[in-house]
Order: C-alpha cells, then structure tokens, then sequence
C-alpha cells in the first residue's frame, strides 16, 4: 500500500490541507490506488526533525512510501504514479500534448501553488484573529493577475486543460479547494470559474474538499 505523509489538521473554523499533497492525493483516487495518509504536524515542516529529513531531504511533503523506495515532489510523485500504473491514463499520448501538460504544471507550481496561493492559504492554518489580510488580498491580487487570466485564456472551449483531465488539472484542484474556503469572487473569469467548478464536481475532489471529514478522506482503512 502506498503512504502519503502530508499535513492535515481540522481546525474549529475548518479542515484545511497541504496544497502540493493535495495534488497527489487527487491523483491517487483518479487511480484508484490503495493508499493511506500519515499526517504530520505543521511544526515539523518548520523544525525538520531528522525521521522528515530522512524521507525528504528538504523536510517538504508531500512524499509517499512505496514497495519501490521513497518519492518525494509532487509533479514527481504524479509522473510516477502515471508511469507505475498508467490506468486510467492521465497523461495525452503524443508529445507536444505531454510537453502542453508539463507547461500547465510548471505554471500551477510557480505562479499559483508558490506565487498568490500561500498568501491566501497560509493565514488559515491561524486563528481568525491573527491572519494578516492585508497580505492575503495580495495573494487575491496576484491570482487575478496571473492566474486566472491564464486559465481563462488556456482553457477556452474545453473542459480541461489537456482535453482530457490529466496531471495538468490535478494542481489546480489545490486551487479549487483554496478558493472553496477563501471565498473569493472570480465571476470576472467565467471560464475559469466554471472549470474550477467541474473540478470540484468529480469524485476525486471528494478527498481534498474542504467538507470532507478528516476520517472519511485517510485513505483506505
């Protein structure tokens, strides 16, 4: 069976949970995989005690536990998810298709999951009355800058971003979460808005969405 170590904590205003181990969870259950979820304390990512370090040498998660060996990164994670059990296939067959996704995934993990959505997502791990939301409509404003006008262009006419739902969206389901607690109007993005949507409408959203209970999304029992 495969572990996730990730960090996941109901707090009394809401569960919250990693973005980039969000990424791989999704894909776990577009798998169909067996798989169960460690969860380490938050603190941990910050102190790095040696057992992390020992796992991932950046005392980062996600990472997984496998028969094969330790991975650790999410996008690699994902490719070796896809290349270990390539059914269903989450990944378009031709390369300019693969090199299409690989650019979506680079944009999600720069201008989305290391750009506005920290600022926005961090503060929640707080209590309410210690988040700095002068900071957090920072990370509003760079998501409405960056982006969702990206979305909103690379999306046009389809329902995902390769066609198909690939890798490609499995970043963007973080965004999907974010925004579902955040709240954040992008109706001035309404391509963006209705896929964010779709996202949230398939099973595999089950897992990371704000409203699941932590004990009905650890993974198999």
């Amino acid at each position: 069976m495969i572990v996730l170590a990730t960090t996941e904590r109901a707090y009394p205003w809401g569960v919250l949970r990693s973005t980039n181990a969000s990424k791989v969870k999704v894909v776990l259950e577009e798998k169909g995989l067996d798989y169960r979820v460690e969860r380490l304390s938050p603190g941990n990512l910050w102190k790095k005690p040696p057992e992390i370090l020992e796992k991932h040498p950046l005392g980062k998660v996600p990472y997984i536990e496998t028969a094969d060996g330790v991975v650790f990164d999410s996008s690699v994670i994902n490719e070796y998810l896809e290349d270990q059990f390539p059914e269903p296939v989450l990944r378009p067959k031709n390369p300019l298709g693969r090199a299409r996704m690989r650019m979506m995934i680079k944009f999600a993990e720069e201008a989305v999951l290391l750009g506005g959505l920290p600022l926005i997502w961090m503060p929640y791990w707080s209590d309410p009355k210690d988040r700095d939301t002068d900071k957090m409509e920072k990370g509003r404003e760079h998501l409405r800058a960056w982006a969702l006008p990206f979305i909103e262009r690379e999306i046009a006419d389809k329902d995902f971003l390769c066609d198909n739902f690939t890798l490609a969206d499995a970043p963007f389901m973080a965004l999907a979460m974010v925004l579902q607690v955040d709240g954040m109007d992008i109706s001035a993005f309404p391509r963006a808005e209705a896929y964010l949507n779709r996202l949230r409408a398939r099973n595999s959203y089950a897992c990371i969405n704000p409203d699941t209970a932590l004990e009905a999304s650890a993974g198999t029992p």
